[in-house]
């Protein structure tokens, strides 16, 4: 990193080795961080676990959230996905071969509903999402989608390094 880039991050306060601690969230505020955990334990249940951290992983991309996106491609390989899916994420649109109708549903719902601000979510893609999972799933889809926004927020928020995996 030149001097120049350096100043420039420090001046924005991207620089971690002179960020200011920040909040601990967990700790700060223990009866809004298990609400959070319980609501996200219960969008994930039924959904299949690797549909999961898909979703995870490209609202994490979406969000610039370097920390949990460390933690959900490292869960996403624990759990047995391969390196060739978990580097075509970012590109599934591009890679649909890679991914499962499904998946390409879920992730297309991803990503209008992280990026709302950009136009809403469109009929198209959330009648895409309908054909492939029922109301119940569908609803819990909508769920994980909102907690994982959520948990970027808080990691990018107060500064969580990646790579710590701080549950």
């Amino acid at each position: 990193m030149t001097n120049q880039e350096h100043m420039t991050n420090q001046e924005h306060g991207n620089d971690a080795a002179v960020r200011s601690p920040r909040v601990n969230f967990a700790k700060a505020a223990p009866k809004a961080f298990k609400a959070l955990i319980g609501f996200d334990a219960a969008a994930r249940e039924g959904l299949d676990p690797a549909l999961v951290e898909l979703v995870q992983i490209r609202s994490s991309q979406l969000n610039k959230c370097a920390y949990c996106l460390h933690m959900h491609t490292t869960d996403a390989r624990k759990a047995g996905e391969s390196e060739e899916r978990l580097h075509m994420v970012a590109v599934w649109e591009e890679a649909a071969h890679f991914f499962t109708a499904k998946e390409r549903a879920a992730l297309a719902l991803t990503e209008a509903v992280t990026l709302v601000s950009h136009g809403g979510v469109p009929d198209d893609v959330y009648a895409r999402a309908a054909a492939h999972f029922d109301e119940a799933e569908l609803a819990r889809l909508l769920a994980l989608i909102f907690t994982i926004n959520t948990w970027n927020r808080i990691a990018i928020s107060t500064a969580k390094v990646p790579g710590t995996d701080e549950r």
